[in-house]
């Protein structure tokens, strides 16, 4: 099998990020920051905060980091970014020099593909948990090895109306912005490249789209104060065309969990499912 069971709990190479505060206003605009006054202290030095979604920037080579590792002998081509999960420990700070510890936390046999969840956490320069991410990676065709499926992703929405619903647009160029926060693939900026995968253009970024149903969830249920947030997870379903609209519809769960999931207004299709954030007090 192209990918050995023994890879679990294999440590990939650690990841050094240095980062200042241009680069945190760079990820805040590849989110669609920046239209509204409320969103100046994301995009403007003078008392920068830090998007939470951020966090996943630092240590997303750890995506394509398992390429690398002895038991996984897999095409590039048949991986997805299938869920992610991000978990604040404390605010991120608006410039600093990381480290991200990937290890791969579980093998999961779908049927159709096997998923790998890779766990990475990141340490700021005194050595202190900063952020933990969990990224799900579905590998199409390797599935049927009689492994565990893994646990129900959960997050559904009630059977009622949402209790907020919010529409964002996203510009034309959004994911030719959001590529410079990391992720290069052409998927993305070159329409031949995209062509290949069956888009008729090219696609926005997942985690993209992730940082805009964030923003939603913020502007709603936190006064738009990164501090409240606390964790994130999202289930990656359809794509989204730059350019289009992304409606992020919230239901209040407890005092402290929003299930929520996202849309483009134009086609209608759910981009995002199985969500939720989770808010500190």
């Amino acid at each position: 099998m192209p990918i050995d069971r023994q890879i679990v709990g294999k440590a990939l190479k650690p990841l050094d990020y240095i980062y200042q505060n241009r680069d945190i206003i760079l990820y805040a605009l590849g989110i669609g920051a920046g239209a509204a006054d409320e969103d100046l202290k994301f995009v403007y030095e003078g008392d920068l905060e830090v998007l939470p979604t951020f966090g996943v920037v630092p240590p997303f080579p750890a995506l394509t980091g398992i390429m690398d590792l002895e038991g996984v002998d897999i095409n590039p081509a048949m991986l997805l970014h299938g869920e992610q999960y991000l978990e604040l420990y404390k605010p991120i700070p608006a410039e600093g020099k990381l480290t991200s510890y990937p290890k791969v936390a579980a093998l999961y046999d779908k049927g159709k593909g096997a998923l790998i969840e890779i766990e990475v956490v990141t340490r700021d320069k005194k050595d202190e948990p900063l952020f933990l991410n969990k990224f799900s990676v579905f590998v199409r065709g390797e599935g049927g090895f009689g492994g565990e499926r893994g646990p129900d992703p959960g997050h559904v929405p009630p059977e009622r109306e949402p209790d907020k619903s919010v529409s964002l647009p996203t510009l034309p160029q959004q994911a030719l912005l959001y590529r410079l926060s990391g992720d290069f693939n052409p998927l993305h900026a070159d329409p031949a490249f995209a062509a290949m995968g069956g888009f008729s253009k090219p696609i926005l970024h997942g985690l993209c789209t992730m940082g805009f149903a964030c923003r939603a969830v913020l502007r709603e249920y936190a006064n738009n104060d990164p501090s409240r947030f606390k964790a994130m997870k999202v289930r990656f379903s359809r794509h989204v065309f730059p350019g289009k609209s992304i409606i992020t519809e919230m239901w209040s769960k407890k005092p402290d969990k929003i299930i929520l999931r996202s849309k483009t207004a134009e086609r209608g299709e759910y981009c995002l499912t199985n969500a939720a954030v989770w808010l500190n007090p």
